[in-house]
């Protein structure tokens, strides 16, 4: 934690199955807008500071490359990050089921039972499309003990809301320690 600038660190892995809207979302957080089209990304950090319950966050984002069931859960994932956005777009029921998959391989990486995440549904402007009810991923949100939340990059719905809810779910399970007690290359996840 950067104790210098007055801003302490937060990151957080935004994972989920190819073209569910993980940049989309980033970019949408970030940035302010959206693009349409880009090419798929590979992995990506961006930072952004936020205010959240009173404190300055400077909150590094990891944009990763759409996971699938096949895919090994890599260390860069889960070493170092405090807490964990996951995925699905509404229109995509197989995304949706990747969700758990991405779940239990975090919990299996880290051997904690319970993570700091927040279900996302994406593609809210998708409405039309919708193949996962609100009712069935809160149900999913329950059983993984996470926060859920509906959004839209493309309107800009949410959006903010996401990382709030998943800052607040870090909170939730932080341990008081002090800086000095973190051990750089750990799981951080609390």
């Amino acid at each position: 934690m950067s104790r210098s600038d007055g801003f302490k660190k937060r990151k957080i892995a935004v994972l989920g199955a190819r073209s569910v809207g993980k940049t989309s979302l980033v970019k949408q957080f970030v940035e302010n807008h959206f693009v349409d089209a880009y090419y798929p990304t590979i992995d990506n950090s961006v930072s952004k500071k936020v205010r959240h319950a009173g404190v300055e966050w400077d909150l590094e984002v990891f944009d990763t490359a759409g996971q699938d069931e096949f895919s090994i859960f890599n260390a860069k994932h889960a070493i170092g990050i405090h807490g964990y956005v996951l995925v699905y777009s509404i229109a995509a029921q197989g995304s949706f089921d990747m969700i758990q998959i991405i779940y239990d391989k975090i919990v299996d990486f880290c051997g904690l039972k319970d993570i700091p995440c927040i279900i996302v549904g994406s593609k809210l402007d998708l409405e039309e499309r919708r193949q996962i009810s609100s009712t069935t991923a809160r149900a999913l949100a329950e059983q993984c003990n996470s926060a859920w939340i509906e959004t839209s990059a493309k309107n800009n719905v949410n959006v903010g809301k996401v990382f709030e809810l998943c800052l607040a779910e870090i909170d939730k399970r932080a341990v008081p320690s002090s800086p000095a007690t973190e051990k750089p290359g750990s799981c951080a996840v609390m």
